[in-house]
């Protein structure tokens, strides 16, 4: 068996962990785990850990960069920020016209480019005090989400018919689209919503690899060595990997090509200062 992730193809209409359960069921492996969810109403990338290696290290991952193809409708906003919520249209104001293709450029680089703030959907897995907040949100309950900072590190415009628009977007990981659609509606005065999404990158693993979640096979598990191979290594003896495996610290220098293993199991390196490798756990 190895461990390892998996690329999956995730289709509109199910969620994140209903490809989970596949997966489990095709490959009859109970240890399997997501590095990141994709709303139901989204398709795309969805990058599966696959083995209970592969679940230890799925920290490591957590910040990867994520590319997307949106498209975004003016003239209504949603409840959820995307079609799946109750739509409400816009009322158009005597003299507005839609943006030109060059206000749009202006606007998406002056407000959604670099590291700006953003409030989550109210309709999200967000937890609230210690509860999700889509739950509450579905009860009717009020949802007070903080804003948090995101990064956007590209936002480029594909094709505009108003009341459609068509976006490719490089972000970092928290970032809501569902949310940087209404937000850029709400900007420009007329509201907009999400309408489409799919997911075509998660770091440097792309869409066009992944398999529909009820095709994939073992031999399509791409091994832990060579996904953590671009990871710092740290080299230990016996002995040191014993002292780990007792929760003692250890400060060696690290090299920067490859990721250390020992004993065919990844150590985590948690902290780098002044060339020096702190390694703190025994995966």
């Amino acid at each position: 068996m190895r461990h390892g992730f998996l690329l999956v193809d995730k289709p509109k209409g199910i969620t994140s962990h209903d490809a989970v359960l596949v997966v489990r069921k095709i490959l009859s492996e109970k240890h399997v785990g997501h590095l990141g969810t994709l709303d139901p109403a989204a398709s795309g990338l969805l990058v599966l850990a696959v083995g209970a290696k592969a679940l230890k290290v799925i920290e490591l991952f957590s910040d990867l960069t994520k590319e997307y193809e949106a498209e975004v409708r003016f003239g209504a906003v949603s409840t959820t920020y995307d079609a799946a919520g109750v739509l409400t249209e816009t009322i158009v104001l005597p003299g507005w016209e839609p943006p030109t293709i060059e206000a749009l450029k202006n606007t998406i680089e002056d407000r959604f480019l670099g590291r700006i703030r953003q409030v989550p959907p109210a309709y999200s897995a967000v937890h609230i005090g210690g509860e999700r907040a889509y739950r509450k949100a579905m009860q009717g309950r009020e949802v007070n989400i903080p804003p948090r900072d995101v990064f956007v590190q590209a936002c480029t415009i594909r094709s505009y018919h108003f009341p459609d628009l068509a976006l490719r977007i490089t972000c970092g990981s928290g970032t809501y689209i569902r949310s940087l659609a209404h937000d850029l509606g709400q900007v420009l005065r007329f509201g907009a919503y999400l309408s489409g999404l799919q997911r075509t990158k998660v770091g440097e693993w792309s869409a066009e690899h992944a398999r529909a979640p009820e095709n994939v096979l073992w031999t399509n598990v791409i091994p832990l060595k060579e996904a953590l191979s671009s990871f710092p290594r740290i080299d230990l003896t016996s002995e040191e990997f014993e002292a780990l495996r007792h929760g003692r610290d250890l400060e060696k220098a690290v090299k920067p090509t490859t990721f250390g293993w020992h004993e065919d199991l990844p150590v985590v390196m948690l902290e780098m200062k002044n060339g020096k490798g702190h390694a703190r756990k025994v995966l």
